[in-house]
């Protein structure tokens, strides 16, 4: 196995650029429309412009995503460019932070300048009838799962339960994960929901999947976004000063519930220990983390698999105030999926708000003098996890 911690992207490729679109709802907006606008928004935040790109980074061929089989293509044709980088690889929500780990080490080696990484969905309207589910497709390994179909938050309410039956995790633990991303969303004026929410709020709303209450999963909305990566060179010359990418991990499990062992554990415990090994950081010089939240539990389990707490003691971790923007790990700053944004793969905008707030640009919480942010997304049904560590 090579050393993750003889290589380095150390000062050899930054973020220069990121735009979040505002739209929660873009009824009849194709979503090619929202990524042009965000890439648009991203280059200017650079002070760049689309003749500097070399490199694209998107998928969208996933529902409501706009493309096909030939998704990076149709990306590509619709923005009028020829990228001679691309990568469209599709692992879920942590999609976005993979490719920015893949465009830095692209980068690094000389393989592009400059690399736009976007994306954008419209989940709410996309008129698009019907979607296979990866884990219920009804030949292959699918078709032993099929026979007991469940739903997205079914899935992942599978893993919330064994983590409670396992080490005792409680709701109301759970629950101050989604109070504590609502809080984040207040200051937040693009947010979904901003609205105060309390832990009896939480625990009282209807059932969706138990062990989650409706404010125990994600919203769901219409959006886009887009960051542009350089080389050190040419960072000196743009815009906004540069967020610098230090380590970066990945890792892909099974697709399967059926399959998933252990079912309290994500690939974060993978990812994780690459990504801190190549940037030479440890866990208490992380002063901010973005972590996937399309569920309640999501996050809980990458503060354990990352090692911010042992496996089993992310409740009272969270419970005591940890993730809290004055605990020891602040996380979601901008509210998160659970509040701000969720057009369906949302480690797009876990780096744009690690980006934010390296920056001092935070819109809902900032966290004042946050040098090195982590960002954890997580894809499929707990199938992939990529983690990047950024700094300024």
């Amino acid at each position: 196995m090579y050393d993750v911690a003889a290589m380095s992207l150390s000062g050899q490729a930054a973020i220069v650029g990121v735009y979040e679109s505002p739209m929660r709802k873009s009824d009849g907006v194709h979503p090619f429309a929202v990524q042009q606008q965000c890439i648009k928004g991203a280059l200017e935040d650079a002070g760049l412009t689309i003749d500097d790109v070399d490199g694209l980074a998107t998928c969208a061929g996933d529902f409501a995503e706009g493309g096909t089989a030939q998704d990076i293509t149709e990306v590509a044709e619709y923005l009028g460019i020829v990228p001679t980088y691309f990568d469209s690889t599709d692992v879920g929500g942590s999609s976005y932070v993979t490719h920015a780990g893949h465009a830095a080490a692209a980068i690094a080696s000389g393989l592009a300048d400059v690399i736009v990484v976007s994306y954008a969905a419209c989940m709410r309207w996309w008129p698009v009838p019907g979607m296979w589910d990866e884990a219920l497709f009804p030949a292959g390994p699918g078709q032993f799962d099929v026979i007991n179909p469940g739903s997205i938050p079914a899935f992942y309410a599978l893993v919330a339960q064994r983590h409670m039956h396992e080490f005792g995790t409680t709701r109301e633990q759970l629950a101050e994960i989604a109070v504590t991303c609502r809080a984040n969303a207040a200051n937040n004026e693009h947010a979904r929901y901003r609205d105060p929410l309390t832990v009896q709020d939480v625990l009282d709303a209807p059932t969706v999947a138990s062990p989650f209450g409706r404010f125990d999963c994600c919203v769901v909305t219409d959006s886009g976004g887009a960051f542009v990566m350089t080389n050190a060179e040419r960072a000196k010359d743009c815009r906004k000063p540069p967020v610098w990418v230090g380590g970066f991990g990945e890792a892909v499990a099974t697709v399967q519930m059926s399959q998933m062992d252990p079912l309290t554990s994500s690939p974060a415990r993978f990812s994780g220990p690459k990504a801190f090994a190549m940037a030479g950081v440890k866990h208490e010089d992380i002063d901010v983390a973005q972590l996937y939240d399309a569920f309640t539990i999501t996050p809980l389990l990458a503060i354990e698999d990352l090692g911010f707490c042992d496996k089993g003691d992310g409740g009272p971790f969270v419970e005591a105030g940890g993730i809290r923007p004055d605990g020891s790990l602040p996380i979601n700053t901008d509210g998160g999926g659970l509040s701000s944004n969720h057009p369906g793969k949302r480690g797009m905008f876990v780096v744009i708000e690690a980006v934010r707030q390296l920056r001092g640009e935070g819109p809902g919480v900032q966290i004042e003098g946050a040098k090195t942010a982590l960002c954890n997304g997580n894809g499929g049904f707990v199938s992939a996890s990529a983690t990047l560590i950024l700094n300024r």
